[in-house]
């Protein structure tokens, strides 16, 4: 068995590949259920966001296990595989551990030490629970990754100030707004009509860095207005006017900076539509959304510039470099971590003998415990009885400690399997099958 990893990044694909494999949380029990009909996907779990689409899975058969996963993103995406598969990139077993570990910590992230994954890691590991798709080691390596994450942000300051997508956007708009003025840098979006369509978490970022930067009055957008009402309630200070989604046109024509982030798995502003609004002949539009909100034909608009989740690389590589030097040290506690699991891992080759050898001394154990019982009579009390069968399974305990720990204990595959053959000889666990 092994555990391999398959997946796009925005590193490996661009968004126009991404958001078809964009998996939202209502298909994803479907996704797992698909992906467990494979026979050789023993335990699977499927992490989901807007700049990656990661299948992480425990296989019998590592070659196998990923043609399976790549075959179901063929059919789930409806692209050629000659068409995904330059996108795709699979890892096997300690380079898999070490992916996702440093993904969790936010050094595989667009923007480096970014909070929001780790969250999202978290959350991927709820549902494969949920959907009992994971098992013992994904569920230990899931956990090991969340805790490896925590920890590179609690003894590291990668995440000390990091940007999310949310916050690359907002500065996306000041670096664009700045250059179209003739300004080199981040410029006040105090002047702005902002609108924001979308009232999920993203939103939630997205308003608070705009407040940061300047804005004091936007409009909300939301196909569910009391979302869009009970997200304004938490930012007393700006003066939000929240809208049904109903009036996005009247909305768009009013704006000169528009940000779109919601669920929705389809563009719902194109080119024919914006064509039928009066629009502020500086109106840009920023969508963080994947799958996209905005259509790419919309780029064709005489004025309107257009912008989408790929192209904030320009904001965030302004922000790399401190972080580099950082993620070198994080890098370095990921690793100790991965080492860790794997270790772990190793150990689990000894399993089956120390059962056999525990079940063997169990029985002996009760053999040895009856005849003792039957020999004290009648006069021999419950309480008595129990205090005898306490100290029976103590003593067995004890002596099952050493060898047991040794077993387990971080060391070659050479040296631990030399050690199971002596214990499996001095304890005779071997049976006729094996002896043959």
């Amino acid at each position: 068995m092994q555990i391999v990893v398959v997946g796009l990044s925005h590193r490996t694909a661009p968004v126009e590949v991404r958001e078809k494999l964009s998996i939202p949380d209502q298909s994803i029990s479907e996704s797992l259920k698909n992906l467990r009909i494979y026979s050789d996907i023993l335990e699977v779990s499927i992490l989901s966001t807007c700049n990656r689409l990661e299948i992480y899975a425990l296989v019998r058969d590592k070659n196998i296990g990923i043609s399976s996963i790549k075959e179901f993103l063929t059919d789930y995406s409806r692209l050629n595989f000659e068409e995904l598969n330059p996108h795709l990139f699979d890892f096997r077993q300690e380079e898999a551990v070490l992916h996702l570990m440093k993904v969790s910590a936010g050094l595989d992230s667009l923007v480096l030490g970014e909070g929001q994954i780790l969250s999202q890691v978290k959350k991927m590991m709820r549902l494969g629970q949920e959907n009992q798709s994971t098992g013992p080691i994904l569920n230990r390596l899931l956990s090991q990754s969340v805790s490896a994450g925590k920890k590179v942000r609690s003894e590291t300051n990668l995440g000390t100030g990091a940007v999310s997508i949310s916050s690359a956007a907002v500065e996306l708009a000041q670096l664009k707004i700045g250059q179209e003025n003739g300004l080199d840098g981040l410029v006040s979006l105090k002047l702005e009509k902002v609108l924001v369509v979308g009232a999920g978490r993203m939103s939630r970022l997205l308003i608070t860095h705009l407040k940061s930067k300047g804005c004091h009055k936007l409009t909300l957008l939301n196909r569910n207005i009391d979302r869009a009402v009970n997200l304004a309630g938490d930012f007393p200070d700006l003066e939000i006017n929240c809208k049904s989604l109903n009036e996005l046109d009247e909305s768009i024509s009013l704006s000169s900076l528009v940000f779109t982030s919601t669920a929705s798995e389809k563009p719902f502003i194109d080119l024919a539509r914006v064509e039928n609004i009066s629009l502020n002949n500086k109106l840009k539009f920023i969508d963080i959304g994947v799958p996209r909100n905005i259509s790419n034909d919309i780029k064709h608009h005489a004025f309107i510039k257009s912008f989408d989740v790929d192209d904030l690389e320009e904001v965030v590589s302004r922000n790399q470099e401190f972080r580099q030097k950082i993620a070198k040290e994080a890098e370095s506690l990921v690793k100790d971590e991965r080492i860790i699991f794997l270790e772990w891992w190793a150990s689990l080759e000894a399993v089956p003998v120390i059962n056999k050898l525990r079940s063997d001394l169990e029985l002996i154990r009760k053999e040895e415990l009856q005849k003792a019982l039957s020999r004290m009579g009648p006069d021999f009390s419950a309480r008595e009885r129990k205090v005898v069968e306490a100290l029976t399974k103590g003593i067995i305990n004890k002596i099952l400690h050493t060898p047991v720990t040794k077993l387990r204990s971080p060391q070659s595959r050479e040296e631990r399997q030399a050690s199971l053959k002596i214990v499996e000889k001095l304890f005779s666990l071997i049976d006729d099958e094996k002896k043959n």
